[in-house]
């Protein structure tokens, strides 16, 4: 018999899991849908199906659940399946948790050591015309686009000899080719990272190794049209720390940050190290490179705040000393000193999202989420505990900021950004909106342009969608 979650954060109220796998057919619309919206949103969600083995787990360690909101001809259809991973379907076959602590394999059960821990959970890519679902610890699973049924782990045809591969790979929206890497490369607390380009059919045409200052839980990374940016925070791996059975991952405040950057056409072996005083970020908005100066965009703090690495660092988090905020991140390659200039663009936040034309060079708008404390306490609503209650839109160049606030009550979803069709027209904006006294989450719709102004339209769902970590929106043209 399948015994009760634990009723702590990562397992309770809207953190609750669903553990749901099903198909809904022509969702209710509240308002007009806009015609052109024709695609494919896909999402996935960590949603653990049986209590951790410990007793105890992150919300980070669910199991895959990939999603399917299918746009099409005025309609939007619904799907949802767990990704049968290795991982997935031992536990699935033992009724039970199998594995025990966040990425660290030293804590699992007997019968499945040795066997594949990836859980597929973090963010589904299109490319070369095939659906995958990654998590950075391990490689990418790929999926049937139509059915979500799984085809299996995905290595370029044997030639991608990394071990991981990023949950934020990057596409060129020009040249169609998808750059990404895997840190931990060959191994747990390894410092090895691979750099890795597949061309627009989807095949591997490169792939180089380098080693890090040190081994960095790098989540994410930028790339421009003409460089290559690595981030190295101090959330930091020990291979003797994870043997004895403790944490994958701790925060060392002590410890510096660097930021590597490279040629795009170049080499790893051209790779230029910059430093900075320690700092943590997980998603990156845009970057570009204007001449001898290369720009990063993105959301900063003083620490990690996942509580579950800040227990493990036996740190305490007081949010009124986090400091941070939306900046901007410039080296300039003309000079030989590793210094960093930081320019202040906008409040905190995470999340954040650039029109696909505008991905890799200068660009203006960029949208991003906040939690703005005006507006009431917070929510308890995906890994980090606290959701977000706010999208902000923000003018880079002019630094401003324009906001769709929620109410008290409700908190969103990572949101993505869909094309517009029609010249001038900024797009729009989807996410779900969890409004925590009803039982069922909605999909919201906005103007991207106007995001000020409300909900376009409301898609109604008849279940509670777990918090999702990341989605994007395929066009349909696209298929």
């Amino acid at each position: 018999m399948t015994k009760p979650f634990p009723n702590t954060m990562d397992f309770s109220g809207y953190n609750a899991p669903s553990r749901i796998e099903c198909d809904v057919y022509d969702l209710v619309i509240d308002g007009e849908l806009p015609g052109e919206i024709e695609g494919s949103w896909y999402r996935t969600i960590p949603d653990p199906p049986f209590p951790p083995l410990l007793g105890h787990d992150t919300y980070l360690s669910g199991d895959g659940m990939i999603s399917l909101f299918r746009f099409e001809n005025g309609h939007v259809d619904f799907k949802m399946r767990y990704v049968q991973t290795e991982r997935y379907k031992a536990q699935h076959a033992a009724r039970r948790g199998l594995f025990g602590l966040y990425r660290n394999p030293y804590t699992d059960d007997p019968s499945v050591r040795g066997k594949g821990r990836g859980a597929a959970n973090t963010t589904p890519i299109w490319h070369g015309k095939r659906l995958f679902a990654l998590k950075e610890d391990s490689r990418a699973m790929e999926v049937h686009p139509d059915t979500l049924e799984t085809i299996g782990e995905w290595d370029y045809g044997g030639r991608l000899k990394s071990l991981t591969m990023t949950a934020h790979p990057r596409p060129d929206p020009e040249t169609g080719e998808l750059y990404f890497f895997g840190y931990e490369a060959d191994g747990l607390a390894s410092r090895q990272v691979a750099f890795c380009v597949a061309d627009r059919a989807g095949n591997l045409i490169r792939e180089e190794w380098f080693e890090a200052p040190y081994c960095a839980l790098m989540h994410d990374f930028a790339v421009t049209k003409e460089h290559i940016i690595f981030p190295v925070f101090p959330t930091t791996a020990d291979l003797d720390r994870i043997k004895s059975g403790g944490p994958h991952w701790v925060f060392e405040p002590d410890r510096e940050s660097y930021i590597g950057i490279m040629p795009r056409n170049g080499s790893v072996k051209e790779m230029r190290w910059f430093r900075h005083p320690a700092r943590m970020s997980f998603h990156f908005m845009n970057a570009h490179t204007a001449g001898d100066k290369v720009h990063l965009d993105f959301g900063v703090s003083n620490a990690n705040v996942f509580p579950f690495i800040l227990e493990a660092s036996g740190l305490t988090f007081d949010p009124a000393k986090l400091r941070g905020g939306y900046v901007r991140w410039t080296f300039d390659l003309s000079k030989p000193d590793d210094t960093i200039e930081e320019t202040m663009l906008g409040p905190p936040g995470d999340m954040p999202r650039v029109a696909e034309k505008d991905h890799m060079k200068d660009y203006e708008i960029g949208y991003y989420q906040r939690f703005d404390p005006t507006i009431g306490p917070p929510l308890l609503a995906g890994p980090v505990g606290g959701g977000f209650n706010a999208i902000s839109r923000l003018n880079v160049r002019e630094r401003t900021i324009r906001t769709l606030p929620m109410d008290r009550r409700t908190t969103v979803q990572e949101h993505i950004h869909i094309p517009s069709k029609r010249a001038g027209h900024e797009g729009y904006l989807a996410f779900v909106a969890d409004i925590h006294d009803e039982p069922y989450s909605q999909v919201w719709i906005v103007e991207a342009g106007n995001i000020e102004q409300g909900v376009v339209c409301k898609l109604r769902m008849p279940l509670r969608l777990r918090v999702g970590v990341h989605g994007n929106w395929v066009p349909a043209e696209a298929f």
